[in-house]
């Protein structure tokens, strides 16, 4: 058996989804409350964190978490630059804000700030799930 204990991995389950739902209110609301990519990031990498730390791992399975972690970081940072670049396509500035920018004080009022909080919680939270899987592979490595 795997992993911690029933009651733990139980608790787990339950606890993941509040706090998925959690970094993503982070990440959406960054522009209006204190928050955003960064913060958001650091807590659905934690809820990621936190399933492995519950239900345990082995190699094969740490190889291919840090892979997909990699292909995700890349596209935050992607998206990032891509974000930046398609200001400069329309109007020859770069990060130029190309969308409206709505009613102040609502979700959508923010122009590209609210795409550029999702790409950098994709980067950083792929980033601080691969650094933890980094550290977890030592484990393999010091026992071999």
């Amino acid at each position: 058996m795997r992993g911690m204990s029933l009651i733990v991995k139980t608790i787990t389950n339950i606890m993941i989804g509040f706090i998925f739902i959690y970094g993503i209110y982070i990440i959406l609301h960054g522009h209006l409350t204190p928050g955003g990519g960064f913060a958001g990031g650091v807590i659905l990498a934690g809820a990621f964190i936190l399933r492995i730390l519950a239900f345990g791992s082995n190699a094969g399975a740490e190889k291919k978490s840090e892979k997909r972690s990699s292909v995700f970081e890349s596209l935050g940072g992607l998206m990032f630059i891509g974000i930046a670049i398609a200001g400069l396509i329309v109007a020859q500035i770069f990060f130029l804000n190309f969308l409206p920018k709505g009613t102040p004080l609502h979700l959508l009022s923010a122009g590209i700030i609210p795409l550029c909080n999702i790409a950098i919680s994709i980067k950083v939270g792929a980033g601080l799930f691969s650094i933890f899987l980094a550290l977890a592979a030592v484990k393999y490595v010091m026992e071999d």
